[in-house]
């Protein structure tokens, strides 16, 4: 039996899932970083993201060293990771986390990538191996879906991918990790729904001192 296609991102309480764009090799080169407006960046994604950096198994997963916090966040992190067969992502998160990621990039599962360059697998130490999609949000979706057997696919993002799989009426859960912080611009998670198509129900409400984890089933209206 298939698993579900989920979701799951931080999102600021007025609603972005990250700051206003700024060129990706500008974050990651020493150049950039001295430009006002990566720095900018750079704050805010480290305030929206702030839950999850000293959580033990984010620390582990990314051999950061030992310790860490435990508790609610630190089991909900862990649950979705060992839930996930497969991931899907789009090429601007991939464009960043190739220049971020360390050479065990952190999902040790096939990851598929919705693009329209062409370029063999890439296949990293500790099991993860990136597969470049060139025939839609659909194609990369089935991939994954018989990568992961009877796990669930995660829709790892951007915000742009997951609101195209949502609008394609493709995503079945997603969980929001509701940050008490303000953006007031940046990357809205739901610009564009097609809200005449997509109905919620609530599934659970856990919060932790730093965040409220808030999850969702969809089904078209």
């Amino acid at each position: 039996m298939a698993g579900k296609v989920f979701f799951s991102v931080s999102m600021s309480l007025d609603g972005f899932v990250a700051p206003e764009a700024v060129p990706v090799e500008d974050v990651f080169s020493p150049e950039g970083q001295s430009d006002p407006r990566v720095q900018r960046w750079m704050a805010k994604w480290s305030e929206l993201q702030a839950w999850v950096f000293p959580l033990r198994f984010f620390r582990e997963n990314l051999k950061l060293g030992e310790g860490g916090e435990e508790g609610l966040d630190n089991d909900i992190v862990r649950a979705t990771y060992e839930r996930t067969g497969a991931s899907v992502m789009g090429k601007r998160m991939f464009d960043g986390g190739e220049l971020a990621w360390p050479e065990e990039a952190p999902f040790h599962t096939p990851v598929f990538v919705v693009t329209h360059e062409k370029r063999d697998p890439w296949e990293r130490p500790g099991g993860t191996t990136f597969h470049f999609v060139n025939d839609g949000i659909e194609a990369a979706l089935d991939q994954a879906r018989e990568a992961a057997g009877e796990r669930d696919v995660r829709i790892a993002g951007g915000g742009e991918t997951i609101l195209e799989y949502v609008n394609a009426g493709l995503i079945d859960e997603f969980t929001i990790a509701l940050s008490p912080v303000l953006f007031g611009t940046g990357v809205r998670l739901f610009e564009g729904i097609d809200a005449s198509r997509v109905a919620l129900e609530q599934i659970h409400a856990e919060h932790s001192p730093k965040v409220t984890h808030l999850t969702y089933s969809v089904r078209q209206r």
